[in-house]
């Protein structure tokens, strides 16, 4: 893992996220690239640069926080970036070979009820970029177990398990693979091949309605620190994502989530 990439927004959270970004980064020898995206809509004859203005300020602002956190050994670039925010998350991170994304729950919501916020959902439910979420207020430490929790074991896209590879190798992790049977079960979705079975220490097999819910029901058992989703049609998040908006009461995480581009 070379390059990560945080988007910062307005929280009360974002020095404490940067500071786990940092300290993540550090331990994989990373450049970390520090961004916000901002978009202008002006109207024709207007006098002052309202363009120029705001991206002064917002490279300002981030220039403050950066200044507050213990950037260590890191090679941290700053970027401001205009532009709609998919599309330009998704082409930064193309142009800077970008390999995760570090997204913090709720970049400027202030509702407790919330789990991820609209910027963080659209993020999360929009891009094709893999991105770990990061519970507010916590603090990084390696890694120790790790849960998979997928429905199909079939991997068709190369490198998409990279990131996953990235911590596991780092930080010798113990990776557990949980294989949902859903409604949507295919044939041969529990055919472990080698490029999976390689890297997992234990598989266990549950039957529920949905790949959340089998995450639930053995969560406890596998006591992990970090839980490990892919993002599909069909995935972890299928109703969660309806709306990009997730409450609390649908999903909520103390632990970092790590979720992968699709694998197929």
């Amino acid at each position: 893992m070379k390059n990560i990439l945080v988007p910062v927004g307005s929280s009360k959270n974002a020095l404490s996220h940067l500071q786990y970004a940092v300290d993540f980064a550090e331990a994989f020898g990373a450049k970390l690239y520090i961004v916000q995206v901002y978009n202008v809509y002006t109207k024709a004859g207007t006098m002052i640069s309202v363009d120029q203005i705001i991206e002064r300020e917002s490279r300002t602002f981030l220039n403050d926080l950066v200044s507050k956190i213990d950037t260590k050994s890191v090679d941290v670039v700053v970027k401001t970036l205009k532009g709609k925010l998919v599309d330009t998350l998704e082409l930064a991170c193309k142009v800077g070979h970008v390999d995760l994304i570090l997204v913090e729950p709720r970049t400027n919501s202030i509702k407790d009820e919330v789990f991820l916020g609209r910027t963080s959902g659209k993020i999360i439910k929009q891009t094709n970029i893999p991105a770990l979420i990061v519970p507010e207020g916590y603090t990084f430490k390696p890694f120790n177990k790790a849960l998979l929790a997928i429905k199909s074991a079939i991997i068709k896209k190369e490198n998409a398990l990279e990131p996953l590879l990235s911590i596991k190798h780092q930080f010798n992790v113990v990776l557990n693979l949980l294989l949902v049977k859903t409604p949507y079960y295919n044939d041969g979705d529990f055919d472990v091949k080698e490029n999976l079975s390689s890297i997992i220490n234990n598989i266990k097999e549950t039957e529920n309605a949905t790949t959340f819910q089998g995450v639930l029901q053995h969560f406890e058992s596998h006591s992990p620190d970090l839980l490990c989703v892919v993002r599909r049609k069909r995935g972890f998040f299928t109703k969660k994502w309806e709306k990009n908006v997730i409450l609390k009461k649908d999903f909520s995480s103390s632990i970092p989530v790590l979720v992968l581009r699709g694998l197929k």
